[in-house]
């Protein structure tokens, strides 16, 4: 969620200011984790392409948090100025996150370990981030692919914790 207001106050600024940047790496800081943590909890029904696929959406969000103490040092402007600076290292990440969650996913679909709704969401928004990233289309429209992707994530979570309270642990 933290991160979706971070992209709306990007648009609205018409670029980065420090208090937007250092909410946006405050909303960085637990992705790289989400997904691995979904994993450890159902470690014997996923597969381990599950794992494999967590640990690449994690190391590219330990580089995009990277990149936002980068764009509060070097007081980069706006993320085409970043993308510009940083260039093929972003890009690498960036297909990294969407490999990785779509590899998730599919382990998870695969074992119907967790709602389909849910991860269908997070594959979605990881798709709708990849058709914008090539497609020349206003920035604020990442912001679509970050909800529902977060939606699936969110989506994930809350099924897991249910699931832990029904059980009684």
């Amino acid at each position: 969620m933290l991160h979706c207001i971070t992209d709306a106050m990007e648009w609205y600024q018409g670029g980065f200011s420090t208090l937007q940047l250092w909410l946006n790496y405050f909303a960085f800081l637990p992705m790289p984790w989400l997904l691995l943590g979904i994993y450890a909890v159902r470690p014997e029904e996923l597969a381990p392409a599950a794992l494999v696929g967590s640990l690449l959406y994690g190391v590219a969000f330990t580089y995009f948090a990277h990149t936002t103490l980068f764009a509060l040092q070097s007081q980069v402007p706006n993320y085409e100025a970043l993308w510009q600076q940083l260039g093929f290292t972003y890009t690498i990440h960036g297909a990294a996150m969407v490999v990785g969650g779509l590899l998730f996913a599919s382990a998870a679909l695969r074992s119907r370990a967790l709602p389909r709704l849910a991860v269908w969401l997070f594959a979605t928004g990881l798709l709708v981030n990849l058709g914008l990233a090539v497609v020349p289309a206003p920035e604020i429209l990442q912001s679509l692919g970050t909800a529902i992707r977060n939606a699936g994530i969110v989506g994930m979570g809350c099924a897991l914790l249910a699931s832990r309270t029904s059980r009684g642990a």
